[in-house]
């Protein structure tokens, strides 16, 4: 099947996917963190796009929450998902991404894009899955497009834009012309 033939889907911060060969799935990251997993012989995968480490089940205050906003969540309809479509997850190759530092990292504070890339590890590792790459942390933003089909996931990470200096220019007319 040609490139071109794809269904392509678009994973916003919360959202999940699994599927089959005739899918691939993009999304943006910051701090945020993606896992996906891939069955090579069943030319099966799945991707999250996670917020926050840990479980979002006991927070009854945010109803309005995506299924998958939080790591444990995310993991478990990824895990579901791929059991329903007949995959032994042991079997599957992960890769994880993101957890980009989105403002100046601090000394004293692990920021939430640490986090939760060392929860997906941690998450991985649970499970018995195998990660065969990860691209984490760093500075900015990373673009990522994966192709159930090949298993391949391409990311390109952005860095931010520098920021503009804050102090106005002093011009001074020293030594200005006035041209006619």
């Amino acid at each position: 099947m040609p490139d071109s033939k794809l269904i392509d889907i678009f994973l916003m911060p919360g959202d999940y996917f699994v599927g089959d060969e005739r899918y691939r799935v993009r999304t943006l990251l910051g701090s945020c963190v993606s896992i996906t997993l891939w069955h090579p012989g069943m030319r099966i995968g799945a991707m999250s796009h996670f917020l926050l480490p840990g479980d979002g089940r006991r927070r009854i205050d945010r109803p309005d929450d995506k299924p998958g906003m939080y790591g444990a969540d995310a993991m478990r309809l990824l895990t579901e998902g791929m059991e329903r479509l007949g995959v032994t997850l042991v079997q599957c190759q992960a890769k994880i991404f993101g957890g980009g530092a989105m403002f100046p990292r601090n000394d004293k504070v692990r920021d939430i894009g640490m986090q939760n890339g060392d929860y997906a590890r941690c998450m991985l590792q649970k499970q018995g899955i195998h990660v065969v790459s990860e691209s984490l942390f760093g500075e900015g933003h990373r673009q990522l497009i994966f192709t159930i089909r090949s298993g391949e996931v391409l990311s390109r990470q952005v860095p931010p834009e520098p920021k503009p200096d804050s102090k106005p220019e002093r011009r001074s007319n020293a030594g200005a012309r006035n041209h006619q």
